[in-house]
């Protein structure tokens, strides 16, 4: 019945890419590399124009990345400078989910849509985190920033999997989850310039 309805396939792909994004904004390879995996085992139909997402070099390469970049950011100091890159990182891999799921669209708008819905998504999620673990690490000594860690790793593989299984219930969890991150990061963002600011008057 809803088949029916006008432009259903590509509401049903917004709500997938968006999470599929929303989950780059939490680790940049997890996501890729279970799309990658769903693809390659025909769990999901993967478009002809991005088979390579489907193909056994990309498993591997984004399996062995999304293993280093778990670790990498148990590791102090390592997880600030994943900081650095991991929003434009996030805003492409991002935007190349969200484009997967809209390559019957044409090539403009396709990517014109996934930059600014899914690499919009990603950055703002990723770019939230990114503030949380500053002012974890201001507040902790860095103590804190394996739970934030943690949170992020989770977060990536249960909205990847939901993108693909539950792709509304995925929608609402990113719009929540790009509300609650943008409202913390923020606030973590305003304590750590305070801090820093009264440290410097002392």
């Amino acid at each position: 019945m809803l088949d029916n309805v006008p432009f259903f396939s590509y509401i049903i792909s917004a709500f997938i890419g968006i999470g599929l994004a929303a989950a780059t904004g939490f680790r940049v390879f997890l996501p890729m590399f279970i799309v990658s995996l769903a693809s390659y085992f025909n769990w999901i139909p993967m478009n002809e124009h991005f088979e390579w997402l489907a193909g056994l070099p990309t498993l591997i390469t984004t399996g062995i990345a999304t293993i280093i970049e778990i670790l990498a950011y148990y590791i102090p100091f390592v997880d600030h400078l994943l900081d650095t890159v991991s929003i434009p990182m996030a805003t492409v891999a991002g935007s190349i989910l969200f484009a997967s799921q809209f390559a019957d669209l044409g090539t403009f708008p396709q990517w014109a849509l996934a930059l600014i819905a899914g690499g919009g998504t990603a950055a703002t999620i990723s770019s939230g985190f990114a503030g949380i673990r500053a002012a974890s690490t201001a507040a902790t000594g860095g103590l804190g920033n394996s739970m934030v860690g943690t949170t992020e790793t989770a977060g990536a593989g249960i909205m990847s999997v939901l993108a693909m299984a539950a792709p509304v219930i995925a929608a609402i969890f990113a719009l929540i989850t790009l509300i609650v991150v943008v409202r913390f990061g923020r606030k973590a963002w305003k304590k750590l310039k305070s801090t820093k600011s009264n440290s410097q008057k002392l």
